[in-house]
């Protein structure tokens, strides 16, 4: 059986005009079967798509023809079926949304980590680990004593840093996010509140759970990935959650059997936040996307 490639990727450089790029972006990864969602900004490109092998080459050489992306680096993984169901290229103010005007990635971030180092830095005692990923990520796992900020979007960050800054004074910190491209921004962020030693995993967790094996991990749990396998586990293996696709959450598989599971409708996490009326347009989109699988199509909604 082929294997589907899903290839995540971010970089971050000044393009004079990320409009212009869009079309033609968007005509190779259509043309080459492609599916997938990348973001372009001002700032640079961030996203993942996934393919067949010499698709995902073809449009990796394309951006990395761009000025400034030649150096672009990409992680790799593997799907049993396309986790998208479309190809998606999107304009956006930035590529990832923290927020902070003076936050520039491309002067400095913190100091890389690579994955077989992790370990060791974050089990000395004036190191605090920050893991900047949402609270719903976090639920399904995260590293031997990382700080949760419980934050619902990365924008969140910096106002949860300036409450609870004081804590970390007398602290190295080394941060963590799924891919690297959270890091850029949060460490360049701490540098310029005046942190000094500031650190991030190279690579982000994929790139750990790739590199380190399971015998040897600090990691708990799974890693929640923004596409259909919705988790990963070490060896980047599909992980055992997926979605409640009322609220988009990650639910594991005892999550299914709660009495408040009604797929496509409400999960336990959510059966009290939607009225009747939406939870009936819920059930007839969910009866909708088993009408299209019967017929051997996918439902796009």
């Amino acid at each position: 059986m082929t294997k589907i490639i899903v290839a995540a990727l971010y970089h971050f450089t000044k393009f004079s005009d990320h409009k212009k790029l869009k079309k033609p972006l968007n005509e190779i990864c259509n043309n080459e079967g492609i599916k997938g969602s990348l973001l372009l900004a001002y700032e640079g490109i961030n996203g993942t798509i996934s393919g067949s092998r010499s698709g995902i080459d073809k449009v990796l050489k394309h951006i990395r023809s761009w000025p400034g992306c030649s150096d672009l680096v990409h992680k790799e993984s593997f799907a049993s079926e396309i986790p998208f169901k479309r190809m998606k290229v999107k304009l956006k103010k930035e590529i990832v949304t923290m927020g902070q005007p003076n936050i520039d990635p491309t002067i400095n971030v913190g100091n890389y980590i690579e994955p077989n180092d992790w370990n060791s830095l974050i089990s000395e005692e004036d190191v605090v680990v920050i893991d900047t990923r949402n609270d719903y990520e976090v639920a399904i796992g995260s590293f031997d004593g990382a700080v949760d900020p419980e934050t619902k979007s990365f924008g969140e960050f910096p106002e949860w840093w300036q409450k609870n800054k004081s804590k970390y004074h007398n602290k190295r910190v080394a941060m963590f996010c799924t891919g690297g491209i959270r890091c850029e921004k949060s460490t360049n962020f701490l540098l310029n509140e005046g942190v000094k030693d500031v650190y991030h995993l190279k690579g982000g967790i994929l790139k750990y759970l790739e590199e380190i094996p399971e015998q040897n991990s600090k990691w708990n749990g799974e890693c929640f990935v923004f596409d259909s396998r919705v988790s990963v586990k070490h060896g980047l293996e599909e992980g055992k959650y997926n979605l409640c696709y009322a609220c988009r959450m990650p639910l594991s598989p005892d999550d299914f059997n709660r009495k408040e599971f009604e797929k496509g409708v409400s999960c336990h996490l959510c059966i009290d936040k939607n009225d009747d009326e939406r939870k009936e347009r819920f059930r007839e989109r969910q009866h909708q996307v088993e009408l299209a699988d019967k017929r051997g199509k996918h439902h796009i909604g």
